[in-house]
């Protein structure tokens, strides 16, 4: 079972990301008439009068935490797309992950009417759905990336499916535990976020009937050093746990962190998400035993590239999966650093 999620999830993202069935909301041709009252989408006249004039293009990518590392690979793609397709590309944000500060800035960027097109991963599913309607009544091209909203009008989705990857970790842990039952440990930077909870259904939903207790997920937060704290004084009330999971990036290294600083690295098995320096240093030092990649460059780059075919060429918006990829010890070293 192991060996053949490995061989789908290689082809997931091997060649980069992966159109997969239409499922645009509404979308339309920004050659479409305004005025027509279809009762879809209708392009804002202003940015229909910066298509006609040959204006360049402004896009921005509303990350739910710019100061996070993952933000870091996302704006690279991002800037090579905006390079490559001759447009005012930027990664916009609320330091801290702050729900409310993002739907201002949001909100705020929609009345200026000075953007042709925004992609939005949400701090909050619940708190983004207003305004992603908004800038979709207001007639500004709108796309999720990294986290989707399904429920909300965007018109398409960037991003790995976070149920499915959730499920194909617990897959993974299960290949990696060879039989054992026990506790599972499982840790998130913010477990109360949309993106966590969605990793974390797929998770449980893939370990039902393997004899496993999980415990958790338990929030750490993303302050590293808060983070490694939580993740000391959780795994010493379970002392007993034979793996500690990471549904993200910075709470995996803070727990390979206490996994090596505690001795018990080689002891419980770790498994978690996407592949920061520092996780790769901790793959070739067997203190984890894999993490999954979401190709976090890929998405910033499909998310202005999806926009601009939109806006330029009149493509329709569909969904864009960025897949799974297995990343072990053996293939760490032909995988792109997230960081």
């Amino acid at each position: 079972m192991r060996s053949s999620l490995r061989r789908r999830a290689a082809v997931a993202t091997a060649l980069g990301a992966a159109l997969f069935a239409s499922t645009a909301c509404g979308a339309v041709s920004p050659a479409n008439d305004p005025a027509s009252g279809d009762g879809g989408f209708q392009l804002a006249g202003y940015i229909q009068e910066a298509i006609d004039n040959g204006d360049q293009l402004t896009i921005r990518l509303s990350y739910h935490d710019p100061s996070l590392a993952f933000a870091v690979p996302i704006r690279e793609g991002m800037d090579r797309a905006a390079a490559e397709l001759g447009v005012d590309a930027q990664m916009i944000g609320p330091a801290g992950g702050s729900a409310a500060d993002q739907v201002a800035e949001l909100q705020t960027l929609i009345n200026q009417q000075r953007i042709h097109g925004l992609a939005v991963s949400s701090a909050s599913n619940d708190a983004l759905m207003p305004v992603i309607a908004q800038a979709y009544d207001a007639g500004i091209p709108i796309i999720s990336f990294n986290t989707n909203n399904p429920d909300s009008q965007q018109m398409g989705f960037v991003g790995q499916d976070l149920v499915a990857s959730g499920a194909a970790l617990a897959e993974e842990l299960l290949g990696v535990l060879d039989g054992q039952t026990g506790k599972v440990v499982v840790v998130s930077v913010d477990s109360g976020a949309g993106w966590s909870n969605d990793r974390f259904s797929g998770f449980e939903s893939a370990l039902d009937g393997a004899g496993l207790e999980i415990v958790g997920p338990v929030n750490t937060g993303n302050e590293p050093s808060a983070a490694y704290n939580t993740i000391e004084s959780t795994m010493a009330a379970q002392s007993d746990a034979i793996a500690l999971v990471s549904l993200d990036c910075c709470s995996f290294t803070a727990g390979a962190t206490w996994l090596q600083q505690s001795g018990n690295a080689g002891k419980i098995h770790s498994v978690g998400f996407d592949v920061q320096p520092q996780t790769v240093e901790y793959l070739n030092d067997g203190v984890v035993d894999l993490t999954i990649s979401q190709a976090p460059a890929e998405q910033g780059y499909q998310a202005v590239k999806l926009l601009v075919d939109f806006l330029v060429d009149g493509t329709e918006i569909s969904d864009v999966d960025t897949g799974v990829l297995v990343v072990t010890p053996d293939n760490v070293d032909d995988v792109p650093v997230e960081g």
